[in-house]
């Protein structure tokens, strides 16, 4: 786990793919904040979500007051977020969806919107399915839901690969055996945000982890280093 910024108030890493943030219901002692705290002295406060799948910019606090502020920017629209996320088929070049879906596990459904640009993509030959293309596409979530990027990408007929909640196991398995995706294929590329003590305009961007760039590339993607600027 790389850590990507730190300062006083602010400590932001790079969470690989199958690593819970924090220990849940289950038995898992093996989380972010667990391997945090013997590298890190002090409290740390999340503020915002990744699934135990994705990958990408976690961004955590050293102090309550620092969360408070960056909770507050966050639910006033002040802090944004964009995602890489392979899907399935073709995607319009760009959409934004309007679904409501759950702020939580079990809540009521809540208004929730994400816009998308579809990158590349990609034919795969001498598939025995019928969709034989896929997509790499940029999501921005205006909103944060549960399993917003998720739900809304299948929401729009093009569910993430290597998702076993709303994606197709058909096509999951045939990327792992074929390509090597053996994981969720959505990446928390970058975070801009206010910094919770100055308030300066604050951007990170988590590069691509090998574990979803090399079946990218085995796929045929080429990976333009624009995407993350």
């Amino acid at each position: 786990m790389l850590i990507l910024h730190q300062d006083e108030a602010l400590l932001v890493v790079h969470k690989p793919s199958g690593l819970l943030v924090h220990r849940g219901l289950g038995a898992d002692c093996d989380t972010v904040l667990a391997r945090l705290a013997r590298i890190v002295h002090g409290p740390l406060f999340s503020v915002h979500r990744l699934d135990r799948g994705t990958s990408g910019v976690l961004v955590l606090t050293r102090t309550r007051e620092a969360a408070r502020r960056l909770s507050s920017s966050w639910s006033t629209g002040q802090c944004h977020k964009h995602y890489f996320a392979l899907v399935r088929g073709q995607p319009p070049p760009s959409a934004r969806v309007d679904h409501p879906i759950p702020a939580d596990e079990a809540g009521p459904r809540v208004d929730a919107r994400t816009s998308i640009e579809t990158l590349a993509t990609v034919g795969v030959s001498g598939s025995p399915l019928r969709e034989t293309r896929y997509s790499l596409v940029r999501a921005a979530p205006e909103t944060g839901r549960f399993h917003q990027v998720r739900r809304h990408l299948k929401h729009l007929g093009h569910p993430v690969l290597g998702d076993a909640n709303y994606g197709r196991r058909e096509h999951n398995q045939l990327c792992a055996e074929r390509f090597g995706l053996r994981r969720l294929a959505l990446h928390a590329l970058s975070v801009v945000l206010p910094h919770p003590l100055s308030g300066k305009r604050v951007r990170i961007v988590a590069p691509m982890p090998d574990d979803l760039s090399a079946p990218l590339g085995a796929m045929g993607f080429v990976l333009d280093p624009a995407w993350q600027a």
